[in-house]
């Protein structure tokens, strides 16, 4: 199994060390190799795929790996074909490498989003330059891949976007707490009837918290149910998340009522109250 794990899509990543890493070994279970095989017993998703990238061998291998995760696709190599694409056709993900002739992959992502595409978006970056670019567009997008990357690693962050996209847009009620309110369904928070601005990611981790109040949960399976992945030394990027989203939505962030901390374990969130 491929064991690498990309950057996290959080603020704080290392950059130098991202840019002069030594070139990963070529291996047989990555999509720079045309030996890339799919393990058997992967999720059959039923989804379809919109695959914008620059790279004709890259696209190819990465539509194989989606047929084995029983994802429909189409693959275009530019921006304007997929904008034209997308609207066209209404797709339930969009692979957009930051790369592209005829309008870069930011330029297509600010298009989209203004158009109002909601369809989520998981970026693939090549350089330190794109992946500081990906960081900035964390507003806009779920998730971001470092080429290369291995084929299980793309299976594994499609299905998770996938999944996380539909654990957020089920469910008919908003979830109420005191001056809170957490719609899954349209992915909007209000405290106090004003509607909160969250990142993707804020507003998953919210999710992921909110549905199971006073259920303790360790960063590093935040880190996994959120982001994707779990090691260690990305634990920051939950406590800075958390930082961030209570200054957003708690009444006192110095003394939060909703998103507590348990000291030496992680976070819950508040029960009881409402």
């Amino acid at each position: 199994m491929d064991t690498r794990v990309s950057q996290p899509f959080a603020r704080g990543v290392d950059l130098r060390a991202f840019l002069t890493r030594p070139a990963p070994a070529r291996r047989a279970d990555t999509l720079d190799d045309d030996r890339s095989i799919a393990p058997a017993g992967l999720p059959q998703l039923d989804r379809r795929v919109l695959v914008v990238e620059r790279d004709a061998r890259v696209g190819r291998l990465t539509v194989s790996q989606l047929d084995q995760i029983g994802c429909s696709h189409r693959r275009v190599d530019d921006g304007a074909a997929a904008l034209a694409e997308m609207s066209r056709l209404r797709y339930d993900l969009v692979l957009l490498d930051l790369a592209l002739p005829g309008g870069d992959g930011r330029d297509v992502l600010h298009r989209l989003r203004c158009g109002g595409h909601r369809m989520p978006v998981l970026l693939m970056a090549a350089s330190a330059e794109e992946l500081a670019q990906a960081l900035e567009l964390e507003p806009l997008a779920e998730d971001v891949l470092i080429k290369p990357f291995g084929a299980l690693e793309l299976a594994a962050r499609v299905v998770g976007v996938l999944r996380r996209v539909a654990a957020t847009t089920q469910g008919p009620r908003p979830m109420e707490v005191e001056d809170l309110q957490i719609d899954l369904q349209r992915r909007q928070v209000q405290v106090r009837g004003r509607v909160v601005e969250l990142t993707a990611k804020e507003f998953e981790l919210l999710a992921q918290l909110a549905r199971s109040p006073g259920r303790v949960f360790s960063r590093a399976e935040l880190l996994d149910r959120v982001w994707g992945f779990a090691r260690d030394v990305f634990e920051h990027t939950v406590n800075s998340h958390i930082n961030r989203l209570r200054g957003k939505i708690e009444p006192d962030p110095a003394n939060p009522s909703y998103i507590q901390t348990v000291w030496g374990v992680g976070y819950r969130f508040a029960e009881g109250t409402g």
